[in-house]
């Protein structure tokens, strides 16, 4: 377990590898500026790529490392950026982190093209499920403080008639929105990895 984690073979918590973990961090908090809507869906519903970093450090240094980087990402951003108290940071974390996790405990285990592969698989299906349960609980009720309930679901249903109330919208929407943003992360991930290893590892 700990070689999974990234506890054993490679300190995690050295000075160098925290510096790095930090680097990635306030690397992945500027890249969340970065952002810009997709065709089908509610204009609030914004694509990002800020976990590269942080999938990044998960592949080199493992799982908790990635957790960390997301962590320090959501830090930065409740500091500098955050209109939802907190709220929106933690459903990001959680979100972001089940991708982080999963991906680059997959890898990590075995350092190979083919689970590197897999674990972005997994890691996008546990985005779209993680982002689902965290609109669900934490996200959607945060916001109908502000709007009704109704008017979210008229935004998703303007793009599919399937929508008819908060469990179809987190269906249509929020799931089909974490799987594509999950399969955009995963492809830039893989594409550039074997390239910037080298430099997180040395």
């Amino acid at each position: 377990m700990d070689r999974v984690l990234g506890l054993k073979r490679e300190r995690l918590f050295t000075t160098s590898n925290l510096v790095k973990i930090s680097v990635l961090g306030v690397l992945s908090f500027l890249i969340m500026y970065i952002e810009f809507p997709i065709m089908f869906f509610p204009e609030f519903l914004q694509i990002d790529i800020s976990d590269i970093p942080a999938v990044i450090g998960g592949f080199a240094l493992g799982p908790v490392a990635g957790l960390v980087i997301e962590l320090i990402k959501n830090i930065l951003h409740f500091m500098f950026k955050s209109q939802t108290a907190g709220v929106g940071e933690v459903a990001n974390f959680l979100v972001g982190g089940a991708f982080v996790f999963v991906s680059s405990g997959i890898y990590f285990a075995s350092k190979t093209k083919k689970m590197a592969l897999i674990g972005c698989i997994a890691g996008t299906l546990a985005m779209g499920i993680a982002g689902g349960l965290a609109n669900y609980f934490i996200l959607l009720p945060f916001y109908t403080k502000f709007m009704p309930i109704e008017a979210i679901i008229q935004m998703g249903a303007k793009f599919n008639n399937a929508i008819v109330d908060i469990k179809t919208f987190i269906y249509y929407s929020i799931i089909p929105f974490n799987i594509i943003k999950g399969t955009i992360v995963s492809i830039l991930t893989l594409s550039i990895y074997k390239k910037i290893s080298p430099i997180i590892k040395g």
